[in-house]
């Protein structure tokens, strides 16, 4: 393999193409924006050919990714902001909260490395220069005091181009962070064949950025806390394997037709299904003692779980998790039809009560996510959605050929859904898990036997 090493080229600071009087204003978080104050920012990305024309020039399309950013943060505008954080002394207590005030902007950055597209997809693992690929490595929501909320890292392969975002987690979840990709994508393509753009571009699905509060709570939340070190906690997960399995449509409409006939129901989703499967597969791998309890975390989507429900074009975090717990033999011993139900149970039963319950519950006593106390070694965690439209985002360079994501959030039992890229429903599976549990779980037969494709990046 070629040098490993990632060169940055140039880096520079977008400020949105259009300030208006909301762009001055500061945004204040709600209570599942605050509890992220320090999970690591999302990190997700494309990789594509480099185009096979003689007219593409590297400067020129790096010039127009720049413009189309500036128009796409003219309707996100907090993005291109900073976190202030503001101590309180009666009572002690931080406000946090994005402040538009002297912030550069959003980071766009323009980095090299000496690889090949084969490089990145040939081998089982995904490369560790994979990191390299973002910005903001290891940073928590916190740092974006100094950091920018986004950046954008442009990467040259030899042949090939990666597209890397990062987004500051108390700013965005999953579907707003895709909100925002498909929006940038959308602006990108809206360029004329003079090469010029329109300003200003409209675009199909403006985000309401406006944070949602429960009913009789102040708009200005605080954490309550004396100082930063009751809430800071800096991520230290272990080495781990990284390892992409790709699922095809038909493996997975088998498994869920096999789920809900063993059920006697048809109402048990797939992606329920898989995660039975996985929560078995790699608690085998784990190899617990029987009374070992052991739990699978859901993360799910409070938007359309309101009365009244969220617009789906909410920006900021709706989310929560959906946990179920059994103990290591019950879970091997029942049949995965019947964890499929337990899982599906739980996702009906997390309705608006139960997520203003929460909510009013952090109100009354807030607190922060802890990574360490969170995410524990016993469990696992399924994050993101297939639903979410990726490789959508073409940027004049035609479909990506594959997903890939940094360093930030990850541990052992982390399970990361991705469109596939075939489409129709299929399903790509990042895996991450400490090296003696992924050389089992790479070999267990009841995961394998829905794996399609094993060659994997």
């Amino acid at each position: 393999m070629a040098s490993k090493n990632v060169e940055i080229i140039s880096d520079c600071f977008i400020k949105p193409e259009f300030i208006s009087q909301e762009t001055n204003k500061p945004t204040y978080f709600s209570p599942w924006d605050l509890c992220m104050i320090t999970v690591n920012y999302i990190q997700k990305g494309l990789l594509y050919p480099l185009p096979n024309t003689q007219d593409f020039n590297i400067t020129t399309y790096l010039d127009d990714l720049k413009q189309a950013l500036a128009i796409t943060l003219t309707h996100f505008h907090p993005l291109a902001a900073r976190l202030t954080s503001v101590k309180n002394e009666s009572p002690p207590s931080f406000t946090v909260f994005i402040d538009p005030e002297n912030s550069p902007g959003a980071r766009f950055i323009h980095a090299k490395v000496n690889l090949t597209i084969d490089d990145i997809l040939t081998p089982n693992d995904v490369p560790l220069v994979v990191q390299s690929f973002f910005d903001h490595d290891k940073a928590i929501d916190y740092d974006a005091r100094d950091l920018s909320l986004l950046s954008i890292q442009v990467t040259e392969l030899t042949d090939g181009i990666f597209i890397g975002c990062s987004i500051n987690h108390m700013a965005a979840d999953g579907s707003s962070y895709w909100h925002f990709f498909n929006s940038f994508s959308e602006v990108f393509k809206s360029k004329g064949q003079n090469g010029k753009f329109c300003s200003p571009v409209p675009i199909s699905r403006p985000p309401i950025l406006k944070r949602w509060i429960p009913d009789g709570s102040d708009p200005i939340l605080i954490l309550p806390f004396t100082h930063e070190d009751e809430f800071i906690d800096i991520p230290n997960p272990p080495l781990l394997r990284e390892r992409i399995f790709h699922l095809s449509s038909d493996s997975l409409s088998k498994l869920k037709a096999k789920v809900n006939l063993e059920c006697n129901m048809t109402k048990i989703s797939t992606l329920q299904c898989l995660s039975a499967v996985v929560w078995r597969c790699i608690t085998r791998a784990r190899r617990f003692p029987p009374e070992k309890e052991t739990g699978c975390r859901l993360a799910i989507n409070n938007r359309s779980r309101l009365c009244p429900p969220l617009s789906q074009n909410y920006f900021g975090n709706s989310i929560q998790t959906v946990r179920e717990t059994l103990r290591a033999g019950e879970l091997l011993d029942r049949g995965v039809g019947r964890v499929a139900q337990m899982l599906h149970e739980g996702v009906v039963n997390h309705s608006d009560k139960v997520i203003r319950d929460y909510v009013d519950s952090w109100v009354r006593k807030p607190f922060v996510y802890k990574m360490a106390q969170f995410f524990d070694p016993s469990s696992i965690q399924m994050g993101s959605s297939p639903r979410f439209d990726m490789y959508g985002n073409e940027f004049g360079l035609g479909k990506g050929l594959a997903i890939l994501s940094g360093y930030a959030n990850k541990f052992d039992g982390k399970v990361t859904l991705y469109e596939g890229r075939e489409g129709g429903g299929s399903i790509d599976l990042e895996v991450c898990l400490v090296p003696e549990n992924m050389a089992l779980f790479e070999c267990d037969e009841e995961f394998m036997s829905l794996v399609n494709e094993v060659e994997t990046f």
